[in-house]
């Protein structure tokens, strides 16, 4: 994964280099579309989505409730967050896969939603844009964390295509999983993300749509790349 790390230092950032901003539901595709996309153009790559699952995995191993909106805020704030080869660390822990479980998911949509917590995080987000240029995926990126993107794209499936997807992944690895289950959830992730009264989930005005739906994820690389270096 070619992450940069965060550094906060105004120095180190590069304010006019370019961003591609992909957004979407939960498993949507677009962590998966914007690495590769991020790797084919030799850019820096940031997973938000994973910010907001290591403060609510932090909270958790703290015993913080996920809707103390002070207590997660400063836990966001001081995040001790890696990405390094490809592995996500939370202080000296590789927790690259304790934060896709489905209750550290749960919790992530649940603390995204406090204002506290997102303000926190912004400063964070901001600082990986540096040269020679940034994949951001998540659920804000093109219409609050980086509104001055150069693309924006917004990808989308059925709730049924994207609980199919979790659920093939989970018995990849290994895990016990119900598809109803998971179809609930995701319709019950999108109503929180979509109705929620901060940076709620919906495409950017001028952003490009894409479902997911019957595309494997080459077809949406190709989308996106093609999107992008026709705006370039």
């Amino acid at each position: 994964m070619n992450a940069a790390s965060p550094a906060l230092d105004s120095q180190l950032s590069a304010p006019r280099s370019p961003v591609i901003a992909i957004d979407g539901p939960s498993a949507s595709g677009k962590g998966t579309v914007a690495e590769r996309v991020a790797r084919v153009l030799g850019f820096h790559f940031l997973d938000s989505g994973a910010l907001y699952r290591l403060t609510a995995l932090a909270a958790m191993k703290s015993g913080v409730a996920l809707d103390d909106e002070a207590g997660v805020a400063r836990l966001a704030a001081a995040l001790p967050a890696g990405f390094h080869d490809g592995a996500i660390w939370l202080a000296n822990e590789d927790v690259t896969d304790a934060i896709r479980a489905e209750a550290v998911g749960a919790g992530a949509s649940k603390v995204a939603a406090l204002p506290a917590v997102r303000a926190a995080l912004l400063d964070r987000q901001h600082a990986y844009r540096q040269a020679p240029g940034l994949v951001a995926d998540g659920r804000d990126m093109g219409t609050v964390v980086f509104p001055d993107a150069q693309v924006k794209v917004f990808l989308t499936a059925s709730a049924e295509a994207r609980a199919e997807r979790r659920y093939k992944q989970l018995i990849e690895k290994g895990n016990s999983a119900s598809l109803p289950d998971l179809v609930a959830d995701m319709q019950a992730r999108d109503a929180r993300d979509t109705t929620r009264a901060v940076a709620p989930l919906k495409p950017a005005p001028d952003a490009l749509l894409l479902d997911t739906t019957r595309m494997d994820v080459e077809s949406a690389v190709q989308a996106v790349l093609a999107h992008f270096r026709s705006r370039s």
